[in-house]
């Protein structure tokens, strides 16, 4: 059994499938299991909750031949890796984990003929060593791989009353799981002038956090619309860098919002507990923040946290818990970034668990 991490809360990623046997028993029942009855504008937007597998050739290779156990879906989406694994394992039982409610609906229907195989359960990262105490028998020998693909995904950016684009005029949400916490809008609201100044400088906004601050507080914007104007208000149109003048404060508050760096570092400790020895973990990011974390962690459990100095033994006891792939990163072909522009800035970490 996995070992307790600090709670916190997650990210997720998505596509569409065929599969094998049908069973009524996809949607489990713990530990936060969802109604599949939902009202037909529900399952309207969930049949239209798809997207195309980021490296989807190199996950499915690595999740194919595993020495033991089941896999563990992190960031479930509409199920598109879930089903390129399933398919490409047919011993491998899955269980898919998302916070995003449409999401669950779009990987039921996506993953319905490996009914038997599969278990959608409603969680975030943080959730994740419950989930897999929970699903102990369902996942056989123990967790043989756990997959992440952070970030929002493409249909959450697509949709405008979710606010996470500065493409429409929406309210301000950006909440992945719509059902409680603070929306964009209310985080706006309550948070001093000075922090939210400090927040868009974490996330790369330096040269102007201060004045898109103020300006913001000012606006107090309840609409990605207004929330735009104040960000342009605050930037010289000279100083406009590549790309859109509120990229980065949207990603900012998107990261805060869903409190996502807690919730990666958590997950990520989760995983590597959880995993049997010879078990993989693989990380896909999609900006330097997210990839920066999940390096750092990766590379503290492949050395156990060693703190002698590089080019000497290790007299400090570290233990390492897991074996790298390799130091760099794994990215997507140019053809996969032609036929899907948004793998652009994926970057995907490998990670084997070692016998203690």
């Amino acid at each position: 059994m996995c070992s307790k991490v600090p709670r916190s809360w997650t990210t997720r990623s998505l596509p569409t499938g065929v599969g094998e046997e049908k069973s009524s028993a996809l949607l489990s029942a713990s530990p936060a299991s969802f109604d599949s009855r939902e009202p037909v504008e529900g399952l309207r937007m969930a049949q239209n909750f798809h997207h195309t597998p980021v490296l989807e050739r190199e996950i499915v290779e690595l999740f194919t031949d595993l020495p033991v156990g089941g896999v563990v879906d992190a960031t479930l989406g509409a199920g598109g890796h879930a089903r390129r694994i399933l398919e490409a394992n047919p011993l491998a039982h899955l269980v898919g984990i998302d916070r995003d409610e449409l999401a669950r609906q779009a990987a039921a229907a996506t993953l319905e003929s490996f009914a038997s195989r599969v278990r959608v359960v409603a969680g975030t990262f943080g959730d994740l060593a419950d989930i897999v105490a929970t699903h102990r028998d369902f996942l056989g020998d123990g967790v043989g791989g756990v997959l992440f693909d952070l970030g929002v995904s493409s249909p959450q950016l697509d949709d405008p009353a979710r606010g996470f684009s500065f493409r429409y005029d929406a309210p301000l949400d950006m909440r992945m799981d719509t059902s409680h916490g603070l929306t964009a809008a209310s985080l706006l609201a309550t948070i001093d002038q000075h922090e939210l100044a400090r927040l868009l400088r974490t996330h790369g906004e330096a040269r102007f956090a201060g004045a898109i601050a103020k300006s913001i507080k000012e606006a107090a914007p309840a609409t990605t619309g207004e929330l735009v104007v104040a960000v342009e208000r605050a930037v010289p149109p000279a100083a406009r860098r590549r790309g859109h003048v509120a990229t980065r404060v949207f990603q900012a508050l998107r990261v805060s919002v869903n409190d996502e760096e807690n919730q990666l570092t958590s997950g990520l400790g989760a995983a590597i507990n959880c995993l049997q020895p010879g078990g993989v973990v693989a990380v896909i990011s999609y900006h330097s923040g997210e990839d920066r974390e999940v390096k750092r962690v990766l590379r503290e459990a492949s050395t156990g946290g060693c703190t002698c100095p590089p080019g000497l033994d290790c007299v400090c006891g570290a233990v390492p818990v897991v074996t790298l792939k390799k130091a760099s990163a794994i990215l997507a072909t140019p053809d996969e970034v032609a036929a899907n522009p948004r793998a652009r800035s994926a970057r995907l970490r490998i990670a084997w668990k070692v016998a203690p």
